[in-house]
């Protein structure tokens, strides 16, 4: 899960970003509408966080803009106290929920971890198959044939999602968007190390391969044997 977060007050940026991070749901911040909207169109977000008030564009422009593009990520729009009308037309535009200013930390994470919750095509459950291959994405273990393997946070994200899309090519930049973060400094040769560590985790697999397509990326594939 990733959360993106557009604020433009530094005092409550970074301490949220904290705050979810903390609750184990990282989280990319941006500070103007203009940057959020360019996050966001990247469509890999589980939930966005969107202020009203920002400068470059203003939140209702960019929660418009989204919908429009048919990205239906939940948002939880951040409205001033008094600010009905800004409720009113941010949900008639499409947004799933809003929280008045200020707000309590635990309200943010259950309503984010709610909103999450609605995006059965992201979390269908705990546990992803694909052919001998069983993925438990609460604990970041896999079992193949009946023997369980742990994976490291970053491998068991990395196999979820190709095991989502399995049988389409993801690319090195997406997975460095997803896994890591917009703004890390990690680099794509850090995504092929992982890549190669999860290859090593999957050798017991008869039927189940991590398939490199050059210039591309990789592709999860299932055996014809199997």
């Amino acid at each position: 899960m990733r959360i993106l977060l557009v604020e433009d007050e530094i005092g409550i940026s970074q301490p949220l970003v904290k705050l979810l991070e903390k609750n184990n749901l990282p989280t990319d911040a941006v500070y103007d509408g203009v940057s959020g909207l360019m996050q966001a169109e990247k469509n890999i977000y589980d939930v966005i966080v969107l202020d009203i008030m920002l400068p470059e564009m203003n939140g209702l422009d960019v929660l418009r803009q989204l919908r429009s593009k048919n990205i239906l990520t939940p948002i939880l729009l951040l409205t001033a106290k008094d600010s009905v009308d800004d409720k009113v037309t941010g949900l008639e535009l499409g947004a799933d929920d809003y929280l008045t200013k200020p707000f309590s930390s635990v309200e943010l994470i259950a309503r984010v971890r709610a909103l999450a919750r609605r995006r059965p095509d992201i979390f269908s459950g705990a546990t992803l198959s694909f052919g001998d291959v069983t993925l438990n994405t609460n604990n970041a273990t896999i079992q193949i044939g009946g023997r369980e393997e742990n994976l490291t946070a970053k491998e068991a994200h990395i196999l979820e999602i190709l095991m989502k899309n399995a049988g389409n090519v993801i690319s090195k930049e997406f997975l460095l968007d997803t896994v890591w973060g917009f703004d890390s400094e990690a680099m794509e040769n850090t995504v092929e190390i992982y890549v190669h560590y999860l290859r090593k985790k999957l050798e017991k697999s008869e039927c189940v391969k991590i398939i490199t397509q050059r210039g591309l990326g990789y592709i999860l594939r299932e055996e014809p044997r199997c």
